[in-house]
């Protein structure tokens, strides 16, 4: 069953970055929910939506793109998290 796997680079790099983009968003919009913030939620929901409809298209073709979704879900969590964290980004950041 392995040995009909064919993995299209391209296709590969563009679920990992759609679906690292569509993390990055939710935790935006997570965070805008969080601050209370209507129109940035919305906005980022939105936007949360059209990245994901790339993956989802692309990966039920061939379960395995479901591991490049899932790296890429990792890395845009992660980044996202991380440019959070940083300093001066939002006013309450600030101040812990």
């Amino acid at each position: 069953m392995l040995d009909s796997v064919e993995i299209r680079p391209l296709l590969a790099a563009g679920v990992l970055l759609s679906t690292a983009l569509t993390d990055a968003v939710y935790v935006l919009f997570t965070s805008a929910v969080v601050r209370r913030r209507r129109l940035a939620a919305a906005t980022w929901s939105s936007c949360w939506y059209l990245l994901s409809a790339f993956a989802v298209i692309s990966y039920t073709r061939n379960w395995v793109y479901v591991c490049f979704a899932a790296l890429g879900s990792w890395i845009g969590a992660y980044i996202s998290m991380t440019l959070l964290r940083r300093p001066g980004l939002h006013r309450e950041d600030a101040q812990e």
